[in-house]
């Protein structure tokens, strides 16, 4: 709005913050109750709406010993005002509901093997419970980003890059062995040390630095580490395709004892050098580090941390079933 007097290329800066003062000042009928009102003292706001006043080149109130006046200029932007206040305090009633209750749209990264093998059951829970989330789930292998591609959540595996604008919470630690089909053991012999590997037929996860994959293995925590690097490769980037080929006999494969369960239990797969061991992989759940977590990501990392908690128990009476050692699968 031009003040009066300026000339064409002026404009007024106006302070939304004083337009909503003037309208706690007009609704209250006097500055110590609007003072009151927004916890602020009576000659700040005073001296607020004097400088709106000057800004505006009008007067919007008229002063005297007993009440305030609103002008003919000051009640015509006091209805502006007044829908900036009403604006300002439906944003306010959207943000606490969102809170209360979790809501729109949640756009979720995660390994697609992960979800088939540990979260079908609870994310149709999830998406039961919280009818009002729109959930839109990312099952590719790529790395998302999470800023960039407007994503609320990323489930990763493993360590994780520097990233200040990212923050993460651990969910579980999933230990790693190795495993084969009784079949391929009985044609191949079963590997008493890691050297055996070597020339057995391998099924592995591609590197990301574009060299031959390689197994870590250790025994035990101190002990010095031994690189394999099979001879024979096959590679995919899904876990659950490796696993499955691995279940019919295709070659041996490293995989999480978690996944592993059911095809121990069922006799489709057998663990070999069960004292040797590969690296633990973390897994995170990963999103933009801001302070105020939106209700709808809370409770997705919410249902996540159960789920974890109750596949752990899970694990460990999966391995007594089958005479394993508990303890493979742990909560973050």
């Amino acid at each position: 709005m031009p003040a009066r007097g300026a000339s064409d290329n002026e404009r007024v800066s106006l302070d939304a913050d004083d337009l909503l003062l003037f309208s706690r000042v007009a609704e209250s009928g006097s500055f110590s109750r609007a003072a009151e009102r927004v916890q602020l003292p009576k000659s700040t706001v005073s001296r607020r709406i004097a400088a709106l006043e000057k800004r505006l080149g009008e007067r919007l109130l008229q002063r005297t010993t007993r009440q305030l006046v609103i002008t003919e200029f000051g009640q015509g932007v006091l209805d502006h005002a007044r829908a900036l206040s009403q604006e300002v305090d439906a944003a306010l009633a959207f943000a606490l509901s969102r809170q209360a209750r979790p809501s729109g749209r949640l756009r979720v990264s995660m390994p697609g093997d992960f979800a088939s093998a540990a979260l079908e059951q609870p994310l149709a829970a999830f998406i039961r419970d919280y009818p009002e989330v729109a959930l839109e789930l990312d099952l590719s292998p790529r790395r998302v980003d999470l800023i960039g591609e407007s994503f609320d959540l990323a489930i990763r595996m493993g360590a994780l890059g520097d990233d200040a604008q990212l923050a993460a919470r651990r969910l579980a630690v999933f230990t790693t062995g190795l495993y084969a089909a009784p079949a391929l053991l009985r044609e191949h012999g079963v590997p008493l040390t890691p050297d055996a590997l070597h020339t057995m037929p391998a099924l592995m996860l591609p590197a990301r630095s574009g060299d031959a994959p390689a197994w870590q293995l250790s025994r035990g925590e101190g002990e010095r580490t031994q690189q394999v690097v099979p001879e024979r490769q096959v590679r995919a980037n899904s876990p659950d395709v490796l696993i499955r080929l691995a279940r019919s006999g295709a070659g041996v494969v490293a995989v999480a004892d978690f996944f592993a369960e059911p095809y121990l239990a069922r006799g489709e797969l057998q663990r070999i050098l069960p004292e040797w061991c590969l690296p633990d992989a973390d897994c995170w759940a990963v999103f933009p580090g801001r302070r105020l977590m939106p209700a709808k990501t809370r409770a997705f990392i919410d249902m996540l941390a159960r789920t974890m908690s109750t596949c752990s128990e899970a694990a460990d009476a999966s391995a007594a079933a089958v005479n394993a050692s508990p303890g493979r699968f742990r909560v973050g």
